[in-house]
């Protein structure tokens, strides 16, 4: 590993994320010269403990919120304590590899048009995933998608192209992309002073999007680093208010698609995207709200002694269900 940490500041956005936070500040402690870590109100004894390690170092600045601001107001409160000549937003379960924010750093600085770069996001399992290099999901291939048209693709590409270019064979050397992932972002400062800090209209998901289409607009590239590697436990942090987290997303989806593409596209195609986003929230939050809703139901404890006492001897076994009262615990 450098000895030198790159000229990069990393900040990190925590909201309970477990034991890989430690990899991750690990990693990005011996790999950059300034690492801040703004923590969204986690359970505090835990983050503590996690942490405890690193509390002396003086490469480290922590800075705690009383509430859970979201991914994009978190970044922000960190981007304004950074000093270095880039910045990396680093997912808290994102671990990159030996050497992947120096070699993201070179990407960036050998390419005066570039205001942005990205590595290859891998999972646990050594496969890529998916949002480490994209294309902008416009209403349109949001529609194709969602009704299966992709497979038209071959005969008609520029039709009916897909937004996931991780199904493309890995490119070489590093290239332009539309988009990447807010799990592993780096920005230079000169892209910083053009476009300003993240939308923190955005809690969670979407604000990676939306700055990268910002950056396009401002007429500076985005790269994709293929030899820039970083392990993502994709959702680390939210493994257990998948509900939540689903409804944060698509509300920064609507959000996402009237900011940049209301005037673009048509009243009625942007209503069927809307009422596509809703319906993909009802399918993909159903099979966790099911399970949620009978363990709330076998906590309740409900009584009839209120209506039993209050009946006549007869009607006790009349074979009737009354509805009574939970009971206080």
């Amino acid at each position: 590993m450098d000895t030198v940490p790159a000229a990069v500041s990393v900040v990190i956005v925590n909201h309970n994320a477990g034991a890989v936070l430690r990899d991750c500040l690990s990693t990005a402690l011996a790999e950059a010269r300034q690492v801040i870590l703004v923590d969204n109100a986690s359970v505090a004894t835990t983050f503590d403990r996690l942490i405890a390690r690193f509390a002396m170092h003086p490469r480290l600045t922590v800075i705690r919120s009383a509430e859970n601001v979201g991914f994009a107001a978190g970044c922000n409160i960190g981007l304004a304590q950074a000093t270095e000549p880039a910045v990396l937003f680093l997912n808290p379960d994102s671990v990159p590899a030996e050497g992947a924010i120096r070699a993201m750093l070179d990407t960036l600085e050998a390419d005066r048009e570039a205001g942005m770069v990205g590595g290859l996001l891998l999972s646990v399992d050594g496969s890529e995933q998916g949002g480490g290099r994209r294309a902008i999901p416009t209403p349109w291939r949001s529609f194709v998608r969602a009704f299966g048209l992709s497979r038209f693709a071959r005969r008609w590409p520029t039709l009916f192209d897909d937004f996931h270019l991780h199904m493309q064979p890995l490119p070489a050397e590093p290239i332009a992309v539309e988009a990447i992932s807010g799990a592993c972002m780096m920005i230079s400062r000169t892209a910083l002073e053009a476009v300003g800090p993240m939308d923190d209209g955005y809690f969670l998901h979407c604000e990676d999007l939306d700055y990268c289409m910002r950056i396009r607009a401002a007429g500076m590239r985005i790269l994709f680093n293929p030899h820039a590697a970083v392990t993502h436990v994709k959702g680390g942090c939210s493994q257990d208010r998948q509900v939540f987290v689903e409804w944060h997303k698509h509300k920064g989806m609507l959000r996402f698609y009237r900011k940049h593409f209301r005037h673009r596209y048509p009243t009625a195609l942007m209503a069927v995207v809307r009422c596509g986003v809703w319906a993909r929230f009802a399918a993909v939050s159903m099979p966790h709200l099911v399970p949620s809703a009978r363990r709330w139901l076998a906590t309740r404890q409900w009584s009839l002694r209120p209506f039993a006492e209050a009946a006549p001897g007869p009607a006790r076994s009349s074979g009737m269900l009354a509805v009574g009262r939970p009971v206080s615990s």
